[in-house]
């Protein structure tokens, strides 16, 4: 595998160098104070598919993703509520997990939180302090950035140019409007004993403590959305390279903004579309549909239009998966299944290696569900046929992370004997019985419909 991705440190297209066949993850989860939104979920999948592809190829694959479950939001909201933060935190991390399991997230991910890290934490800071790249002040402790004299590498941006911003912390106290907070005093909970009072971490020094612990001085794949490039990257790098000298990561690799209707998400202007209304609305393939549609690097267009025709791509999808696990009982093999399956799965994996272009990837699965229901619609798809391209069709929806809904054993028992059923009704020209029942089906079960000829029916559990 040779796979290239756009690294922000370098602006160039960079290739994976990977040692004994591991690859290293970390990406940017979120801080739990509200649930999770389009936004986060579009980083999500884009990471999820480069996880399952990795896989895929046989790589071994350490993915961290964090929970900063300690933050000035969630004390904020906390306090709104007149709850305990802690409480506020474990709320929106269950909350997280649900929708990571309706959006087929894989489970082999470590979600380190912030607050079982804070003895990594106080030791990273003990050592910036030891070798003067961080000072004290009365209201917390504070990295010093012009002791970094690469600091801007990565947003390429000028130390002096740099002005004091919203994402900027003021504190009169700070020898420079850029120093950033590594521990910030406070006698309120939620706080922690450290050796130079009780307080809790800044959210940069959180990401680099954990990175380090669980991934070592240098990550394969750092990650997360291009809103963090600066600061939060950006300092990122500047405390954990002061303490290990060698580069943090290997790639930078951000994914772009969501925009609402061509209008950016964000909470001033109140289009904030949570994961778990986009997928009682839409359906999770969708979702993952729409998030692979467009450039990883680019911003997304959360548009009814994009959504229409993302779930117009999954239905085409669940089509082909059923009639291809029912096929026809005949001997011939109608056309060259084999070379048709490889051919598509050497043509995605060469646009995903290719900077990681999921649209190009899911254009070329689409043009082979196109064809296959072509062939399905002609009584072509026979077992022989079924059993050679099926693997091939599994692993490529295994890889997107698509997933067919599915019945139980008696409720596929159910179905295929009203099944049976409406065809000796339809055989018997009673048709207004045959229709309703179709329609039972649908009500009922979720399940729709495929009639071939001869009174072969097939039918599909369609996503809501």
């Amino acid at each position: 595998m040779t796979l290239k991705l756009y690294n922000t440190l370098s602006k160039e297209y960079d290739e994976l160098k990977i040692n004994d066949n591991t690859v290293k993850i970390y990406l940017c989860g979120v801080t739990v104070y509200d649930d999770s939104h389009i936004g986060h979920a579009r980083t999500i999948i884009i990471f999820d598919v480069l996880h399952r592809y990795l896989l895929s190829e046989g790589y071994k694959v350490i993915f961290i993703q964090n929970f900063t479950d300690v933050d000035d939001k969630i004390i904020k909201k906390a306090k709104l509520l007149n709850k305990d933060p802690k409480e506020i935190a474990e709320k929106y991390i269950e909350h997280y997990f649900r929708d990571a399991s309706c959006l087929n997230l894989l489970e082999e991910i470590y979600y380190p939180k912030a607050t079982e890290h804070i003895k990594e934490i106080i030791e990273l800071i003990k050592y910036l302090l030891e070798y003067n790249y961080a000072y004290i002040t009365l209201n917390g402790i504070y990295f010093e950035v012009k002791k970094f004299s690469q600091y801007g590498k990565l947003s390429k941006k000028n130390i002096k140019s740099i002005e004091s911003g919203a994402r900027i912390e003021i504190d009169p106290l700070k020898k420079d409007p850029l120093d950033f907070a590594l521990w910030k005093f406070s006698s309120d909970p939620p706080n922690w004993k450290s050796p130079w009072g009780n307080g809790r971490p800044g959210w940069h020094i959180e990401c680099s403590a954990m990175a380090l612990k669980h991934l070592g001085n240098t990550v394969d794949i750092h990650g997360g959305g291009n809103d963090l490039i600066f600061p939060h990257h950006e300092n990122e790098i500047a405390q954990s390279e002061s303490m290990t000298g060698v580069d943090f990561a290997k790639i930078w690799m951000h994914c772009g903004m969501v925009n609402i209707n061509s209008e950016k998400m964000s909470k001033s202007l109140g289009n904030i579309v949570p994961i778990r209304n986009a997928i009682n609305k839409w359906g999770a393939n969708t979702i993952r549909l729409l998030c692979l549609s467009t450039q990883y690097s680019k911003p997304l267009e959360y548009a009814l239009s994009n959504l229409i025709e993302a779930q117009s791509k999954w239905r085409l999808i669940e089509n082909c998966f059923y009639e291809l696990n029912s096929p026809i009982v005949i001997e011939e093999e109608s056309f060259d299944s084999s070379i048709l399956s490889q051919n598509v799965l050497d043509s995605i994996k060469n646009h995903l290696e290719n900077d990681f272009n999921t649209p190009l990837a899911l254009s070329e699965f689409m043009k082979f569900v196109s064809v296959l229901n072509e062939y399905a619609t002609k009584e072509k798809i026979s077992t022989k046929i079924s059993n050679i391209i099926l693997p091939i069709f599994k692993k490529i929806m295994y890889i997107f992370g698509l997933r067919i809904s599915e019945l139980s054993n008696i409720q596929i028992e159910k179905v295929n004997e009203m099944i049976v059923l409406r065809n000796n009704f339809r055989k018997n020209k009673q048709f207004e019985k045959s229709d309703n029942i179709r329609i039972i089906l649908k009500e009922r079960y979720g399940v729709e419909l495929i009639d071939h000829k001869n009174y072969r029916t097939i039918w599909k559990k369609v996503e809501k």
